[in-house]
């Protein structure tokens, strides 16, 4: 009896540690991930690197948590826990967010290939493909349809140049009229008469999606990145630089190890990012050299709503320092600042 008591003890506290890792919990763990060379990544015809050292791109693990990793979370270093609210937007599902993270990955990209080829005299130009869908309203007809990254190409025969021109073009009708939408869903085209509706308080007619420009980069020769293990804009600057890289006669990197972070406008300003802290002790351990660090400047407002809020280039010299790490942190406002200290390695 004992020995079967026993069994029935052992049975019991092992399901219940299986049941503890199912068992949800509003929070995401992020912690350090890795720094991801980037010459594999970025093909450009007939420019292959010239590069002995690399540039590389920084990465940070995210996963969900359950209570022991949420346990676990709090005694690890540069591990960190995210409320899902700051995590996610409002009402925003996961294939949402997923869809927003490669959305602006593929901006970022865009971005990053605009500063680069015009920095090299390359040509690039931009072009408009219509509407890329970020969400659907749950409770609206167009849900039926449309989905979280499908593109709406035409409504009634129509493209258009721009999104603001789509939104004009809806809001000219009533809420009940049926308008009839072309639009791309898993790589194949589609198309629905959609019914619209009110989308607010105003009454304002709309199909009941968010919605931003896709756009399209054509360049002479040709780029590719490939980025679709990579979600977020965090990797612009650092893809801007490889690109830009490829059309230099000299080695930008002069043989050592650079990585970094930081989102770049398409006028080639780079911008503040999260987990500093976490991308610094990934970059450290990947073994680089140097780490370049969005130099961001604070407003009033950032500062009055977290008072203890530092700049990225503060938080990483800070990381640096506690981690007793020989990488130099670099801090960069723009592209150009980058370049610069690239080019001054030369020397």
């Amino acid at each position: 009896m004992r020995k079967q008591w026993k069994k029935l003890l052992v049975i019991a506290i092992l399901l219940i540690v299986i049941v503890g890792f199912f068992i949800p919990v509003p929070y995401y763990i992020t912690k350090p991930g890795s720094a991801e060379e980037l010459e594999p990544l970025v093909r450009v015809s007939g420019h292959t690197s010239k590069s002995k050292g690399s540039l590389s791109l920084v990465t940070i693990a995210m996963a969900e948590a359950n209570i022991y990793t949420y346990g676990l979370a709090k005694l690890l270093p540069y591990h960190e826990l995210e409320k899902e609210s700051d995590v996610r937007l409002d009402n925003e599902t996961n294939e949402e967010y997923n869809v927003r993270q490669m959305y602006m990955m593929n901006e970022s990209k865009n971005n990053a290939i605009q500063i680069a080829y015009k920095a090299a005299g390359q040509d690039v130009k931009i072009k408009y493909d219509g509407i890329y869908v970020m969400s659907v309203l749950d409770d609206v007809p167009a849900a039926k349809y449309l989905h979280a990254g499908d593109l709406v190409t035409k409504i009634d025969g129509k493209a258009f140049k721009s999104s603001s021109e789509f939104i004009s073009y809806v809001k000219g009708k009533k809420p009940g009229n049926k308008v009839n939408v072309e639009f791309v869903h898993n790589k194949k085209k589609k198309q629905a008469d959609i019914e619209l509706t009110k989308i607010d308080k105003k009454g304002t007619t709309g199909i009941g999606i968010t919605l931003v420009d896709d756009e399209k980069i054509e360049t002479s020769p040709k780029v590719e990145i490939d980025s679709e293990k990579i979600g977020g804009p965090s990797a612009g600057l650092m893809f801007s630089l490889e690109i830009y890289s490829r059309f230099q006669k000299e080695d930008l990197t002069a043989g050592k190890k650079i990585a970094g972070t930081g989102t770049i406008s398409p006028d080639g300003e780079v911008g503040r990012i999260g987990g500093i802290d976490q991308k610094v002790v990934a970059a450290d351990k990947e073994g680089a050299a140097i780490f370049f660090a969005p130099n961001d400047e604070l407003t009033k407002e950032m500062k009055k709503n977290n008072p203890g809020i530092k700049s990225n280039y503060q938080e990483a010299k800070e990381t640096a320092k506690e981690i007793n790490t020989k990488m130099k942190i670099v801090p960069v406002k723009t592209f150009q600042d980058a370049v610069d200290y690239l080019k001054n390695l030369q020397k």
